[in-house]
């Protein structure tokens, strides 16, 4: 499936619902929907987005899964049996994440503590240290577990997948993801 400029640019500013299933145990937390992930109502849909990749090399995933035409039933059943789930810190779908404002973002991490009180975590991992620290106003936050906490839930800063953090690697991506798998008991 693929997408032309003006086709994706339709789904400017598409909501795309979160995925969230009972019992879930790690919430990763996006900074916002790209254009290809609203057109296909999946998250980290684009093609060459290595957040499913790394969740398999972690083993958080058992198999692999390709939202990039959208996700199946099955895909996100099997996200749900494993324990995760994904949000976003702004649910508007952007072509970049840096047109947003940093107001969006900080009522995202208001809107965000609302569905961590819902849904309980064990974790919540943040995917972009820089959406985090302008979100929560923590301005020398680095990755990793954090101090702060969402209503009491642990919160991990996590690199984010995109093409454009190019100094990440699936590997690398796979290594920052087991941690806050670990702790949130769907690792070992």
């Amino acid at each position: 499936m693929g997408f032309t400029h003006a086709e994706l640019e339709r789904f400017r500013d598409a909501v795309v619902p979160d995925l969230i299933g009972p019992g879930c145990l790690l919430l990763f937390v996006g900074i916002n929907p790209g254009l290809w992930t609203a057109a296909t109502g999946a998250h980290f849909a684009r093609p060459g987005n290595r957040f499913y990749p790394a969740l398999l090399r972690a083993g958080i995933l058992l198999r692999p899964v390709d939202p990039s035409s959208g996700m199946s039933e099955d895909d996100k059943a099997h996200l749900i049996e494993r324990g995760v789930g994904i949000t976003n810190l702004a649910p508007r779908a952007t072509a970049r994440a840096d047109e947003l404002t940093a107001d969006e973002l900080r009522i995202g991490a208001s809107r965000l503590a609302g569905v961590v009180a819902q849904h309980r975590p064990r974790v919540v991992a943040v995917a972009g240290i820089t959406a985090y620290r302008s979100a929560f106003g923590h301005r020398k936050a680095a990755a990793g577990l954090q101090e702060a906490t969402i209503g009491g839930v642990p919160v991990w800063v996590v690199p984010n997948p995109s093409g454009l953090n190019a100094h990440e690697t699936v590997d690398t991506l796979a290594e920052a993801y087991a941690a806050p798998a670990r702790a949130a008991g769907i690792l070992p």
